[in-house]
């Protein structure tokens, strides 16, 4: 790895952005900094008695691959995938994180800073931004460094325009292998499977263990980080003889209905949803998914005149 910095970025209200730099590959705000650590109080306390909480049976990250500009799209993402939580919360830790690369506008530092502050769920990696020339990689080798040991059992990489039903991605990940995983919707998908073949850059995942092998694999990953990111992940395990333990969801994971190569229409059993790349998509995909079923009905109220 490249000698890069983790910035924690705590800020006082609008005016002060303040960037704290420690020895890493990452730039994260002070609220994250024990966002990935194991839990092993084992419980809380509650009226002077300790509740014993079930371990979940395994834990993933996912990093949405973003811009910093994408703010509405964030916002709609953290609902969608908060709104979810209670349905996993038995069998899965599902941690959601938002990726992109250095702040270069005095707005996004701004703006972003705030984000930070409220939600905490803001990474910023120390690199141009980018969607094909490095990213990916910096994301993947800096999870460990800054999550620590096994803090997670996978890690997912995931585009903002992919919409993940997580109570059956978690169902789908608790059957899959812990090591040398390599999860997610093969490609292509309009041709007879061949040799060139890698799970789409829509979101994919990656066991523990490969995530450690990208980062001590950096002097055979160097300079094959531009290209395609899905494909160019997919040359390296090939090289190394690694993700032999492919899982390929199709027809659960597919772009949105149309004329599009992986494209179909809606399944009751979906994972995931890509290509949603307007609001209106997003809302005939949750309205599909009856996504508002726990919705009171409407109330008006009188306008005063």
């Amino acid at each position: 790895m490249t000698g890069a910095k983790l910035l924690l970025i705590p800020v006082a209200l609008l005016a002060v952005v303040l960037f704290v730099v420690y020895p890493n590959e990452f730039a994260l705000q002070a609220s994250l900094s024990g966002a990935g650590c194991r839990d092993d109080d084992g419980g809380t306390e509650r009226d002077g008695e300790l509740v014993v909480k079930a371990a979940p049976e395994f834990r993933l990250l996912i990093g949405v691959l973003t811009l910093p500009g994408r703010y509405e799209r964030r916002h709609l993402l953290r609902m969608v995938y908060s709104l979810q939580q209670p349905g996993v919360a038995r069998r899965a830790r599902v941690d959601v994180r938002f990726v992109f690369c250095r702040l270069d506008a005095e707005e996004q530092r701004v703006l972003v800073a705030l984000e930070a502050m409220r939600y905490g769920d803001v990474v910023e990696l120390d690199c141009p931004e980018n969607m094909d020339n490095g990213k990916t990689h910096a994301y993947f080798s800096s999870v460990p460094a800054l999550f620590g040991h096994e803090a997670y059992d996978f890690v997912m990489k995931a585009d903002d325009d992919t919409f993940f039903r997580l109570p059956e991605l978690a169902e789908s990940l608790s059957r899959a292998p812990r090591e040398d995983l390599y999860y997610g919707c093969m490609v292509p998908c309009d041709y007879v499977r061949g040799w060139n073949e890698y799970m789409s850059g829509m979101g994919y995942v990656l066991s523990w263990d490969l995530v450690e092998w990208i980062v001590s694999a950096a002097a055979e990953i160097k300079g094959r980080t531009d290209g395609p990111e899905d494909r160019t992940l997919h040359s390296w395990l090939s090289r190394a003889g690694k993700g032999k333990n492919r899982m390929d969801v199709k027809p659960a994971m597919y772009n949105f209905p149309g004329r599009h190569p992986c494209s179909h229409e809606f399944v009751p059993d979906t994972i995931a949803v890509h290509q949603l790349k307007d609001n209106g998509r997003w809302a005939r995909t949750l309205r599909y998914f009856n996504f508002t079923a726990a919705l009171k009905p409407s109330k008006f109220y009188p306008v005063i005149s």
